[in-house]
Parts: structure tokens; sequence; C-alpha cells
């Protein structure tokens, strides 16, 4: 355990928040796997509707590896292996996260914090946000799924960008390449993603589910799409009780109450 992962659940509404605020948030191995716990439990709990992950402090979402812990978890090849495999496997549960998910981007977002924040749904950051990923100044390799989930998001040309030249970019410059969804002044970012969770919590589950796992079949080669899964997954909106719920409150006027079945 570690506290400097913290977690929190507001009824439909669960957070995951690094907590590292003296070194803008970087994470080490101890933090990948407390998330990786946490993911896991908020996959499962079918009351949790929406995850938002955020930095503690105001200054950073995430800031990548905390370079301090490098000596005594990425010395040898062995640790180095570890460490790459854990951090996959967190990438992969949150990009696979059956429910959708927030990445609120307050300041630094730097190399493992984007690439953290590429397996989020929505990304909303402050003005005052920056970006980068810095692997070309330190000699770094990147792996293909990393590069594949930015090109998605930005595009080749701006992917090949962001890499080639390893600045900082502005929260402007990251809202023109598509790299966030919204901007929004720096002390509105919080109080922005819960309104945009609160949005989503309130739609049909099913609904939000389906669309989230159809977009990510989109993206994957023609070969490897499963479209019977995609066919099902409507069916299965258009059968369900929140389908006839969410008839009924438009006749009636009112507010849909959805359980998502």
């Amino acid at each position: 355990m570690t506290d400097k992962i913290l977690t929190e659940q507001d009824g439909e509404i669960a957070r995951i928040i690094f907590n590292q605020p003296e070194k803008r948030n970087a994470v080490s191995l101890e933090m990948w796997e407390a998330v990786e716990r946490a993911v896991a439990r908020f996959a499962e709990d079918p009351e949790v509707r929406i995850l938002i992950l955020s930095g503690a402090g105001g200054k950073a979402f995430v800031s990548g590896a905390d370079i301090s812990k490098f000596e005594s978890e990425r010395a040898t090849a062995e640790g180095v292996a570890h460490y790459n495999s854990t951090t996959k496997r967190v990438y992969d549960m949150i990009e696979a996260f059956p429910k959708p998910t927030i990445a609120q981007i307050d300041g630094f977002c730097v190399g493992g914090g984007v690439a953290l924040s590429l397996c989020c749904d929505l990304r909303i950051c402050g003005a005052g946000s920056n970006f980068a990923v810095p692997a070309a100044k330190l000699g770094l390799g990147y792996a293909f799924p990393g590069i594949k989930r930015l090109v998605d998001v930005v595009g080749p040309a701006f992917a090949k960008e962001i890499f080639f030249t390893a600045r900082r970019f502005t929260a402007e410059e990251a809202r023109i390449m598509g790299l966030v969804n919204r901007v929004v002044p720096n002390d509105q970012v919080a109080d922005t993603a819960l309104e945009t969770a609160k949005m989503i919590s309130a739609n049909a589950p099913m609904t939000v589910a389906s669309v989230k796992f159809i977009v990510g079949q989109t993206v994957k080669p023609e070969s490897e799409r499963d479209l019977a899964e995609c066919d099902a997954r409507v069916k299965a909106c258009f059968d369900s009780a929140d389908y006839i719920e969410g008839r009924r409150a438009f006749l009636e006027k009112r507010k849909p109450q959805f359980v998502g079945a």
C-alpha cells in the first residue's frame, strides 16, 4: 500500500489521484502497482459508472517516471522488464476500462503522463497546462502501443512533431492537435471534469459502454474488429429496460433513471 495513490468514490463517480505533488506526481513502481489494484476494483464495482484520473497539488497531472527510484527499480535488465510490463498492464487496463474515463489535467503532463492521458477517453486541461514527450532528449525508445495511441488521437504528423522536437506544447496547441477535448481556466478544471462526469453518468450505461467498445473497434485493423459483438451490444441496448425508461421519460418530460440493464 502507498499513500502516493489515493482513491475516492462518490456514488457513481470514482477517482484515482496521483499524490506526489512535491515531485510533480512522478510515478514509481509501487504507485503503478497501486493504480493497477484500484483500476481492477473500480472496473468490477457495478456502482461505478465513470472514472476520473487526476494529480494532486494543482501543479501537475503526471510528470512521468520517478527518476529518483531508477537505481532501486530500473538498474537491472530484470528491473527494467518488470517496470515496463507493469506500466504496460496499467495502460492497457485503463484503455480497456469498461466505463468512461476522464483525465483531469492540471499543469504539467509529461512523458508517462501523456501516455496515461491517452489511455483515457476524454482529456480536460487548464489553460496553463503544458505537454511534452521528451524521449528524444533522453535517448529513450518508445514502443509501438504508446505511439499508436498518440497517432490514433492526434494523427501521424502531430505525433512526429511531438516526438521529433521533444518540446513543450501549450494547452492551446494541444487543443488544436486534438490531444485534449477541452481547455478551461485553470481554476475550473476540477469542476469541469466533475460536471462532465455527472453528465455522462446520468446517461444510459449500456449505450455509453457500447459506444466506447465500438469506437475502440474502429481504430483496430479491419481483420481484428469484432463486428458481431458490436451488433450484439447495440441489440442489447434496444432490448434493455433502460430503453423503455428512456422512451417513457421523454414522453413524460422528466429525467430518466437508468440502471444499466
